[in-house]
């Protein structure tokens, strides 16, 4: 987040933080110091730079384009990751462009081409889009390699499922759909519905298709059985975003000693890693770099 000195544990995600650069840089060295050399950054946006186009997403002074060069300088080894959606940047706080009380999925993919851009140029070295619009890929893929990041890979949130366990994520960001006349108050017209195993194969193939280099399952724990899936019907890679919410229920029942956090950590990572993710994003990478 924009500032210098700011240090901010998530109520609803012990011993996670909101970080200023400062604090950004010194967590990145720890981490690298563990062995860990991939990192995932997303912006807490302050009101006065959200608006209904998501412009500020773009802008050369973007405190989060600008604290990707300032890392990508210091770290030069490291692999980093973005988000691209509009919903950091949004006054609706949805992942796409709201027009007439609806998502416009085809209004929102050049803004999200354009911000993929905008994160290639300032030295991400992947993109991550989280919104779920469909043919965003394809139109990211297209605009990165006119604009010469033939490199840029993206790792393609696939399989986002419209979960209940994002909770803690969206206090961290203030991202939450807002609860307004003519905004809709969720996003299950874009995330997938869990009950549909199908549609991952299906949206993992269109991907694949249109250029993703990596594709991703969000949730993880509660997704075991599409991680497999997708990971029996690709030769892409396959990550797993193990979320907030379902690290903040481990923490929970950690903490009231109900379970033991020493094994029931790595054993809840293993899961992930044995129904196939080949890569893990998790809020307990360094926690677990550390008990190597």
């Amino acid at each position: 987040m924009p500032g210098a000195g700011v240090r901010l544990e998530v109520a609803s995600l012990p011993g996670t933080f909101r970080l200023s650069l400062d604090h950004l840089l010194q967590e990145i060295e720890s981490c690298m110091n563990l062995g860990l050399r991939s990192f995932i950054m997303f912006p807490a946006v302050p009101e006065v730079h959200k608006d209904k186009t998501a412009t500020y997403s773009y802008d050369p002074g973007n405190f989060y384009l600008q604290a990707a060069r300032a890392i990508k300088q210091r770290f030069p080894e490291c692999c980093l990751i973005s988000d691209v959606a509009m919903d950091p940047y949004s006054v609706d706080g949805h992942d796409g462009l709201v027009q007439h009380g609806q998502i416009d999925n085809e209004a929102t993919l050049p803004i999200l081409a354009r911000m993929g851009v905008a994160q290639a140029e300032a030295g991400f070295d992947m993109l991550g889009p989280s919104d779920m619009m469909d043919g965003r890929v394809e139109a990211m893929r297209r605009a990165l390699d006119a604009a010469g990041y033939h490199y840029t890979g993206i790792l393609s949130y696939t399989a986002k499922y419209a979960s209940a366990f994002y909770g803690p994520f969206r206090d961290a960001l203030d991202s939450a759909p807002r609860d307004e006349a003519g905004i809709p108050k969720d996003k299950k017209t874009y995330q997938m519905n869990p009950a549909n195993r199908r549609e991952a194969l299906i949206e993992a193939e269109l991907d694949t298709l249109e250029g993703a280099d990596m594709l991703m399952v969000k949730p993880a724990l509660h997704y075991l059985d599409v991680i497999a899936g997708i990971k029996q019907h690709t030769s892409l890679p396959v990550a797993a975003y193990h979320v907030s919410g379902e690290c903040a229920m481990l923490l929970a029942a950690c903490r009231n000693g109900w379970l033991d956090y020493e094994k029931a950590m790595p054993e809840t990572l293993l899961s992930i890693r044995r129904a196939g993710a080949d890569v893990i994003l998790t809020y307990f990478a360094k926690d677990f770099a550390e008990r190597l």
